[in-house]
C-alpha cells in the first residue's frame, strides 16, 4: 500500500511537471521572438530527454510489487534484478540491455553519483562481487530494483547504511535514437 501511494505520488509529479512545462513553453511561444536553430534542437532534445525519462520511470514504478525471482525474465514468472531493468529498457524503447547486472555495467556512459538523473542506472555489491546489483535511479536518492528471494520490486533510498556500503557505480545508457546520428550530421563530422 505504501509503494503505491509513493508510486501514484511520483507518477503525479512527473505528469504535473511535464504539463507545467509545456503550459510554460505555449506561453513562451506566444511572448517571444522565434529561437534560433540550435536553441530550437537543444529544447528540444531536453524535452525529448524528459519524455524518455518518464516514460522509463513510469513503466519501472508500474511494476512496483512484482516478486523477485532468481533468473526471472518476467513478471509473471517473477523477475531478478537484471531481468527488471532489462524489461523496463525494452518497454520503454530505450536500449535491448545484457541479461546480467555485470554485463549491464559495462554498457552507457559511466556517471558519478552527484550527476545522477531520473533512468540512470545504479549497481551495488550485494554478493561480495561488484556489479551484482542493478536498479534503476528515480531521483531524490530513491531507486527502484528487484531485491532478493522473498521480496518484491520496490523502492529504497540509497542513503540507507546498507545500500550506501555496497554502491560500485552508475551509468547513463544512451538509447539507440541517441547513439545514432541523422545521416546529415554524420556528413559534418
Amino acid at each position: 500500500m505504501k509503494n503505491s501511494k509513493l508510486a501514484y505520488l511520483l507518477l503525479s509529479l512527473i505528469l504535473f511537471s511535464g504539463s507545467a512545462q509545456s503550459a510554460d513553453d505555449k506561453q513562451a511561444e506566444q511572448t517571444s521572438p522565434p529561437a534560433p536553430s540550435a536553441t530550437a534542437s537543444a529544447l528540444a532534445t531536453l524535452k525529448n530527454l524528459r519524455d524518455k525519462t518518464s516514460d522509463l520511470t513510469i513503466n519501472a514504478m508500474g511494476m512496483l510489487g512484482i516478486k523477485y525471482r532468481r533468473g526471472g525474465t518476467t513478471p509473471e514468472n517473477g523477475l531478478d534484478c537484471s531481468g527488471f531493468v532489462r524489461l523496463v529498457f525494452k518497454n520503454s524503447n530505450e536500449a535491448e540491455l545484457p541479461r546480467t547486472a555485470k554485463e549491464i555495467s559495462k554498457k552507457g556512459e559511466q556517471i558519478e553519483s552527484k550527476d545522477l538523473k531520473p533512468g540512470d542506472l545504479v549497481f551495488y555489491n550485494t554478493l561480495r562481487k561488484s556489479f551484482s546489483h542493478v536498479g534503476i535511479y528515480l531521483g531524490d536518492n530513491q531507486f527502484i530494483h528487484a531485491p532478493s528471494a522473498g521480496g518484491k520490486i520496490r523502492i529504497e533510498s540509497m542513503n540507507l547504511s546498507y545500500w550506501k556500503k555496497r554502491f560500485n557505480g552508475a551509468r547513463r545508457i544512451a538509447s539507440e535514437e541517441q547513439t545514432t546520428l541523422p545521416e546529415q550530421d554524420k556528413k559534418s563530422n
